[in-house]
C-alpha cells in the first residue's frame, strides 16, 4: 500500500462520510417533520396528554368594605365621603380525604417514523370535604377535565349521591352549586374512561403549593417498564402484578409543590435509531477498511482504490435501504434485510476481486462485526457505547497480535518496489 493509494482510500472514506451525514440529516429532518405534523393528529384522533387536577371546592362569604370616595360638588369644590360596599370572597374548602383508583393500559400507535405512547385510562375518585361551621350558603364544586383533546366515556360526577348534569360549555370543566350547611360533610365522586398520550399526571392543585390530607391513590398498569417524570413524587409502595405494577401513593398530611405522574414506556422509534446508526457508519467503514488493508499487505495482495470505492458504496447501501424500509416494515426486519443485502454485495464483489478468495472469510467476518454488530448495538439503549468500545478493543487486540512481528518498513519498501516493477516500461524516444 503506497502513500498515494492510502490517500486515495482516505479520500473515498471522506466522500462516504459526506454521503452518510447527508442521509443522517435527512432522516433527522424527516423524523422531526413527521413528529411536528403527526403528533397533533395523533392527539386529536386518540387523545392528548392527561393532567388530571383534583376537584376544587369553595363557598362565598360576604363582607363590608369601607373606602373613601372623592366627588366634585356643583360649586366646583371637592368633598370626600366614606362609602360602604359589599364584597363577595371565594373561600376555599380543602379536601379532607381522597381515594383514587387509576387503571392504565398501554397501546402504542405508529405514525410514519415514530411510535407514540398512547394509553387507555380508567379514573375513579372519591373525595370528602366539610364546610366550616361558620359558613353559610351553598357549596360550589368544580371539576376540570385532564385534556381538551380527549373523549370521556361513562362519565360520572356525583355529590352526595346526586348526579350533576354537565353544563353547555365544558371547556373549563363542570361547576356545581350544592345546598349545604355549616359543618356538613359532602362526598364527591368522579369517574370516567378515556384515552391519552405520552404521560399521565395528577395535580393536587393546578399551580403552586398544596396541602394534601389523607390521600391514597392506587395506579394499576399493564406494562412493566415504569418511570416518573421530573418534578413528580415517587410512589409510597409498589408491587408486581401479573402484567404490570400496582403503585400506591399514600400521604397523611403532605405539603408539596410537586405532583404525581407516570411516564409510559417508549417503544423503539425507527427514525431516531436509523439516524444514529447512519451517523456512526464512518467508524464502521474505517474499521473495515483498516482490516482489508492489513489483510492485503499480510497476504501480499492489495486492493485498488476503485475496489474500496465499491466496498464503501456497498456499506452505504445498508443505511440507505434501511432508511426507507423503516417507513413500511418493522425496524428489526428492515435492519435484517439491509444487512443481508450489504453483506451479499461485499462478499459477491470480493469473490471476483483477484487474490481475495483466500481472505473472503475474514472480510465477511469483519463486515458482520463492524457493520452488523456495531450497528445493532444501537438497539440496546444505554449500552451502545460500551458495546462498541468492547468490540473496538477486541479488534485492536486481534490486529496487534496479527501484525506484532511485521517489519513495517520492509513491508512498505516491498510494496513500493512491487509497484515500480509493475509499472509499464517507457517506450523509445
Amino acid at each position: 500500500m503506497t502513500t498515494a493509494r492510502l490517500f486515495a482510500v482516505l479520500f473515498i472514506l471522506l466522500c462516504c462520510c459526506v454521503a452518510w451525514f447527508i442521509l443522517g440529516f435527512s432522516l433527522t429532518y424527516r423524523t422531526e417533520v413527521s413528529d411536528d405534523r403527526l403528533s397533533p393528529a395523533v392527539a386529536q384522533l386518540w387523545g392528548g396528554r392527561h393532567a388530571q387536577a383534583a376537584p376544587s371546592a369553595w363557598y362565598e362569604a360576604t363582607r363590608e368594605v369601607r373606602k373613601e370616595v372623592t366627588e366634585q360638588e356643583e360649586d366646583g369644590s371637592t368633598a370626600t365621603r366614606q362609602v360602604t360596599t359589599e364584597v363577595v370572597d371565594r373561600v376555599p374548602v380543602p379536601l379532607e380525604s381522597s381515594r383514587i383508583e387509576v387503571d392504565l393500559d398501554l397501546e402504542h400507535r405508529r405514525k410514519g417514523l415514530l411510535w407514540y405512547d398512547t394509553y387507555a385510562v380508567a379514573f375513579d375518585g372519591r373525595y370528602r370535604l366539610r364546610l366550616p361551621e361558620a359558613s353559610s350558603g351553598p357549596l360550589y364544586l368544580s371539576f376540570a377535565f385532564p385534556s381538551t383533546e380527549a373523549i370521556y366515556d361513562d362519565f360520572v360526577f356525583r355529590v352526595d349521591g346526586e348526579e350533576i348534569a354537565p353544563q353547555d360549555d365544558l371547556t373549563a370543566g363542570i361547576t356545581a352549586e350544592v345546598e349545604s350547611t355549616g359543618g356538613r360533610e359532602s362526598l364527591v365522586e368522579v369517574g370516567y374512561r378515556s384515552r391519552g398520550l405520552d404521560d399521565w399526571r395528577y395535580l393536587f392543585v393546578p399551580a403552586g403549593v398544596a396541602q394534601v390530607r389523607d390521600f391514597v391513590m392506587t395506579v394499576t398498569t399493564d406494562f412493566e417498564e415504569i418511570d416518573f417524570p421530573a418534578g413528580t413524587l415517587s410512589p409510597s409502595s409498589k408491587s408486581a402484578e401479573v402484567e404490570g405494577w400496582k403503585l400506591v401513593w399514600s400521604f397523611n398530611n403532605l405539603v408539596t409543590g410537586q405532583n404525581v405522574g407516570l411516564d409510559l414506556p417508549n417503544r423503539l422509534n425507527p427514525g431516531p435509531v436509523a439516524a444514529r446508526i447512519t451517523f456512526f457508519a464512518p467508524v464502521s467503514l474505517l474499521f473495515f477498511m483498516t482490516v482489508l488493508v492489513i489483510l492485503g499487505m499480510l497476504g501480499r495482495h492489495r486492493l485498488h482504490p476503485m475496489n474500496y470505492f465499491f466496498l464503501g458504496a456497498a456499506f452505504f447501501s445498508f443505511h440507505l435501504l434501511m432508511a426507507y424500509l423503516v417507513d413500511h416494515l418493522d425496524i428489526h426486519l428492515s435492519f435484517l434485510i439491509a444487512a443481508a443485502t450489504s453483506v451479499l454485495l461485499v462478499l459477491s464483489y470480493l469473490r471476483l476481486v483477484s487474490g481475495m478468495r483466500q481472505s473472503l472469510l475474514q472480510a465477511g467476518l469483519a463486515q458482520i462485526v463492524f457493520l452488523v454488530f456495531f450497528s445493532y448495538a444501537f438497539f440496546f439503549e444505554g449500552y451502545t457505547g460500551l458495546t462498541v468500545t468492547i468490540g473496538s478493543i477486541i479488534t485492536l487486540f486481534i490486529l496487534m497480535q496479527a501484525t506484532g512481528r511485521v517489519e513495517w518498513e520492509e513491508l512498505f519498501a516491498r510494496s513500493r518496489s512491487g509497484d515500480r516493477q509493475r509499472a509499464p516500461a517507457a517506450g523509445p524516444a
